[in-house]
C-alpha cells in the first residue's frame, strides 16, 4: 500500500473530550492545533490527558483495543515531542532530530500507525476467508479395507509383545552420581578465612578467592559484606570491575573508610 493511498484514508483518532487548562475539546482538535503550532506543546499537561483517557474508558465499561492502541502511539509521540522541547539549548546539538522537524516525525508515525492497522485488518479477512478451510481425512487404502483370515493374524508373537510391554514399565535404575564434586562451604568458613587474612594485613578480593569455585566466590563476598557490615573492614574500588582492596577498619585511611 502507497503512503498516498494511506493519506486519502482518514484517522481514526480517539473519541475523548478534554477539559484542560489550555484546551477544552475533542482529543483530535488539540492534536490538531498542536501540529499547526497554534497551541504551546509545553503548555499541555499530557498527564491529565491520560486521566481523562482512563475516566473515559471507566464511563463506557469495556476497552476499545484499537482505539487505546493508538491513543497510546500519540501520546508516547506528543511526549517525545515534549521532552526535545524541553532539552537545554546546549545540548540540542547532539539530537539528530530539531523541535521544528518534530511535528512532520508525529505526523509521521500516526501515518505509520494507521498502514499497520490497516494490514492488521487485511490480514485479519484473510484469515477469516480460510477459517472453513479443514484438512482432508483420507480413507484406508481399498487393500486394507477387507484383509483375509491369515493375513489378518498378528505378526508378533503374543508373547513377545507382552514381553516388550513389560519391559517399559520396569523403572530405569537411579542414576549414580557421587563421582560428582559438589562444591560446599559455610559463611562460618569464609568469615574465618577473611579474618585470617585481615590479621596479615591489607589483601585484594582476588587473592581470597583464588582457585575458589564459584559458589564459594559468592559466599565469600556475602561474607566480605557481612563483616563490612559489623565495622570489622573495610573496602574500596576505584573503578567498576577493578580489584578490590579490602583493609582492616582501624588501619584504613580515613578516606578510604569514608568510602
Amino acid at each position: 500500500m502507497s503512503q498516498n493511498a494511506t493519506r486519502t484514508r482518514p484517522l481514526r483518532l480517539v473519541d475523548l473530550e478534554l477539559d484542560l487548562e489550555v484546551f477544552n475539546g475533542p482529543f483530535d482538535l488539540l492534536l490538531t492545533l498542536i501540529l499547526r503550532e497554534e497551541i504551546d506543546l509545553l503548555e499541555v499537561d499530557l498527564a491529565e490527558v491520560v486521566i481523562s483517557y482512563i475516566d473515559h474508558l471507566d464511563a463506557r465499561g469495556e476497552l476499545d483495543l484499537e482505539a487505546a492502541t493508538e491513543f497510546l502511539v500519540l501520546i508516547a509521540a506528543l511526549l517525545e515531542l515534549k521532552s526535545r522541547l524541553m532539552l537545554p539549548g546546549e545540548e540540542m546539538e547532539e539530537i539528530e532530530l530539531e523541535p521544528e522537524d518534530a511535528a512532520g516525525e508525529l505526523l509521521e508515525r500516526l501515518l505509520q500507525s494507521h498502514r499497520y492497522r490497516t494490514a492488521g485488518e487485511h490480514l485479519t479477512a484473510l484469515l477469516a476467508q480460510q477459517g472453513g478451510y479443514r484438512f482432508r481425512s483420507a480413507p484406508l487404502p481399498a487393500s486394507l479395507r477387507r484383509a483375509s483370515l491369515p493375513a489378518a493374524a498378528a505378526v508378533y508373537d503374543p508373547a513377545a509383545l507382552a514381553g516388550a510391554i513389560g519391559e517399559l514399565l520396569v523403572l530405569p535404575p537411579e542414576v549414580d552420581v557421587r563421582h560428582i564434586p559438589v562444591p560446599k562451604v559455610s559463611v562460618g568458613e569464609r568469615l574465618a578465612h577473611l579474618r585470617r587474612l585481615l590479621r596479615r594485613g591489607a589483601f585484594s578480593f582476588d587473592d581470597a578467592v583464588q582457585g575458589a569455585d564459584r559458589v564459594t566466590v559468592a559466599v565469600t563476598l556475602f561474607s566480605l559484606l557481612e563483616l563490612y557490615k559489623q565495622g570489622e573492614l573495610t573496602f574500596i574500588q576505584d573503578e567498576p570491575f577493578g580489584p578490590i582492596q579490602v583493609h582492616a577498619a582501624l588501619a584504613a585511611p580515613a578516606q578510604q573508610a569514608a568510602a
